[in-house]
């Protein structure tokens, strides 16, 4: 009888050594399984970042219409000229670039990006010397199309140095959502129009 008790132990021993190991497979399958569900939803949030990543920035934009043909939606539809006298915040531009004859221009362009200068921008230039700006269609067209630069140009390029319509050069500094234009700050940034990218200024850029 004595003789059968190495045998029985080892047969435990056996036993034991299986239960543990099928468990480690059942906990490894588990985790497979844990693992491969929770792919998706981590590659939906990525995405929902992305598209949050692309949309306008901006402590400005709060200002921006949240519907109608002025609202970040709205402005999508039509090119830029017509989008920008969509806008509240745009009006003294508009008028500006009405002044200089330019909508057509600006509206027929391929593919554009513009710095657009609020009315509060329009606002720090003294009275006098706005109305004789606006009187004056040669300077105008200058100082507007120095805000102009072709190509639409994304967050991840618009920093830089870049060729204006005036024929200048313009050297927007940061990145992300902090972008400087010279003197002036982008308030409102990557704002599509039809036929433009448009970051809003806080200041007239002056040639």
């Amino acid at each position: 009888m004595n003789r059968l008790l190495p045998h029985r132990a080892a047969a435990a021993t056996a036993a034991i050594v299986m239960c543990f190991g099928l468990a480690a497979c059942s906990s490894s399958d588990d985790s497979s399984d844990d693992s491969s569900s929770s792919t998706p939803s981590a590659s939906m949030s990525a995405s929902e970042d992305m598209d949050e990543a692309s949309g306008p920035f901006g402590a400005g934009c709060s200002a921006v219409p949240t519907e109608g043909e002025g609202s970040v939606e709205g402005m999508a539809d039509d090119p830029v000229a017509t989008a920008a006298s969509n806008n509240p915040l745009l009006t003294t531009l508009v008028k500006a670039v009405t002044a200089a004859d330019l909508g057509d221009t600006l509206n027929s362009a391929e593919s554009l990006t513009v710095f657009a200068p609020t009315n509060d921008a329009f606002a720090k230039i003294p009275a006098a010397d706005l109305n004789a700006l606006l009187a004056d269609k040669a300077a105008l067209t200058k100082v507007l199309t120095h805000h102009v630069v072709e190509g639409e140009l994304s967050p991840e390029d618009v920093a830089g140095e870049h060729k204006t319509l005036a024929g200048d050069t313009i050297t927007v500094e940061g990145s992300g959502e902090e972008f400087t234009v010279g003197e002036a700050g982008v308030i409102c940034g990557n704002v599509d129009t039809a036929n433009a990218k448009v970051y809003v200024v806080d200041s007239v850029l002056m040639p």
